[in-house]
């Protein structure tokens, strides 16, 4: 773990492993004859794709505030992920959010959903998202839905960009919370 001072260098690499995950999201899609990892058919609705995906992403951070206020293995992640992550500055929020949501969707959905199934790569996808406790697998589960979800518009839309909008606004949003509130 970089010092808490470094939040930029945090954030470089951070941009770098998901760059890293796009990277392989598109070479795989070159070997395997779909270089646009991006669009799924010929005939994409990304306008769709864009309000299934907020849609979807506030019924997301709607459930996660719900499920910090109700659970205390929600309450518990929110403080392990503040003490991990704090202090955590708007601009570092941003490159967070964008970075995971575009590199993981290019990943899970764009590249592996087509090669793999909804079912196994949102179950992938959920074992990336395993919290540092047993107490945590509800997160785990948690991200399998919302993987089956973003995998759902975009198999429904032929386009990812519902899925990195959904993304995107989850992290966001909850990452924005995670640095704003501190919970006892």
């Amino acid at each position: 773990m970089l010092a808490r001072g470094s939040s930029w260098s945090r954030a470089a690499l951070v941009m770098a492993v998901y760059l890293v995950l796009g990277t392989a999201a598109l070479a795989w899609g070159n070997l395997r004859g779909r270089p646009d990892v991006w669009r799924l058919g010929s005939e994409p609705a990304p306008f769709a794709s864009l309000v299934c995906g907020l849609a979807a992403g506030g019924v997301l951070v709607f459930l996660s505030r719900l499920a910090l206020y109700r659970f205390e293995w929600a309450r518990s992640l929110h403080r392990e992920m503040r003490h991990m992550l704090f202090p955590l500055a708007e601009g570092e929020i941003v490159i967070l959010a964008a970075a995971s949501s575009v590199g993981e969707e290019l990943f899970f959905r764009g590249a592996l959903l087509p090669a793999v199934g909804l079912v196994l790569s949102s179950a992938i996808f959920a074992l990336l998202h395993i919290g540092p406790k047993a107490r945590h697998l509800p997160w785990t589960a948690s991200s399998f839905g919302a993987g089956i979800l973003f995998g759902a518009i975009f198999l429904w839309t032929g386009d990812l960009t519902g899925p990195v909008a959904a993304h995107f606004l989850v992290n966001f949003l909850n990452l924005r919370h995670v640095a704003q509130v501190e919970l006892r």
